[in-house]
């Protein structure tokens, strides 16, 4: 089959990978969306801590099931479905204890399976979802990255009229504003990049962008309490650091952005009782994905109406030019018309 191969490290091509089948238990799809996530981005600049190559990414996929393997009995050709990515193993802690998205020996489609920039993908029938009625397969392959909004913000237990933080705009900064929202929370965006910010203000956000004076605008804003919930989406090490002193004292903190292996974050040791916070780390998601479906069906989540649409067999100049200009776009997805 035709596909979009990762051979190293700012080195993507369009060549033959062998037509995956499926066996027992699995489904095979044929893809017609899959978004580019700051994952795919770290896996083509190096930086994806997970990475071999070479590979097949793409885990934010839609597509219309073609093959069911044998044991499939509650799905059939022609259903358009989106894929959930991570498999866990079933067998480990994690797994036994309803985290499998945390599984030590977890399998991400995308990453240590072919994933989505292909003309076919194979995913077992437990991590396919079928489409709402009405949801365009382009608008579907957003079901993963609002999955991680959903699973961040049960993490963070967010609430209705709650003040909610989120550090970083991007792309998955963005599905967390939508998120929270939804939930009834008054959400507060931050970002260096006046671009993001500006995005994000489109979805009702309170924006504010982080300069000398950020943190002191903050406390100045929430009558010098913190945020009860802070929320960092951007993978630097210092806006770790810094979510402590935002956030208020009792309240909790979530962790979405990737750092370097060995890379370590220095905390406050006093904070850790002074403020008695909550700190917890999100991964992906688990259970999530039927309600991101339902979220983007009802039309809660606007996010996929910024997307700018390219073609897969076009994804090795996409990625040079986003490598080059990062915040050219908020959010791109490669299509298969």
């Amino acid at each position: 089959m035709r596909a979009v191969i990762m051979n190293k490290p700012f080195e993507m091509e369009v060549g033959h990978w062998e037509t995956p089948q499926p066996g027992v238990g699995q489904v095979k799809v044929s893809v017609r969306a899959a978004g580019i996530c700051a994952g795919d981005m770290y896996f083509y600049l190096g930086k994806n801590p997970y990475a071999v190559y070479p590979q097949v990414c793409g885990h934010e996929i839609a597509g219309i099931i073609t093959e069911v393997g044998p044991a499939v009995t509650d799905l059939e050709p022609g259903m358009p479905v989106v894929v959930e990515p991570f498999i866990g193993c079933g067998q480990c802690y994690p797994c036994r204890v309803g985290k499998s998205n945390c599984c030590v020996n977890l399998q991400i489609i995308g990453v240590h399976i072919p994933g989505g920039y292909a003309e076919y993908v194979i995913a077992p029938a437990t991590h396919i979802h079928r489409i709402p009625a009405g949801l365009s397969l382009s608008s579907a392959s957003f079901a993963e990255p609002v999955a991680i909004g959903v699973q961040g913000c049960r993490r963070g237990q967010v609430s209705a009229g709650e003040d909610v933080l989120i550090l970083g705009c991007g792309p998955i900064g963005l599905a967390l504003i939508e998120v929270a929202k939804a939930r009834g929370a008054n959400v507060l965006a931050a970002d260096i990049s006046p671009h993001r910010l500006e995005t994000a203000a489109r979805f009702g956000a309170e924006t504010f962008l982080v300069k000398d004076n950020f943190m002191q605008t903050i406390l100045n804003r929430t009558n010098g309490e913190g945020v009860p919930v802070v929320m960092e989406a951007t993978g630097s090490p210092q806006a770790m650091e810094q979510s402590v002193d935002l956030v208020a004292a009792g309240g909790r903190i979530v962790i979405f952005g990737l750092v370097k292996q060995g890379v370590t974050v220095n905390l406050p040791g006093l904070d850790f009782t002074r403020k008695e916070m909550t700190i917890v780390g999100s991964r992906a998601s688990v259970n999530c994905f039927p309600a991101a479906l339902q979220l983007l069906a009802d039309g809660s989540i606007t996010y996929p109406q910024i997307a700018t649409e390219f073609s897969l067999w076009d994804a090795p100049q996409v990625f040079a030019n986003l490598a080059e200009h990062p915040g050219k776009i908020d959010k791109g997805v490669l299509v298969i018309n």
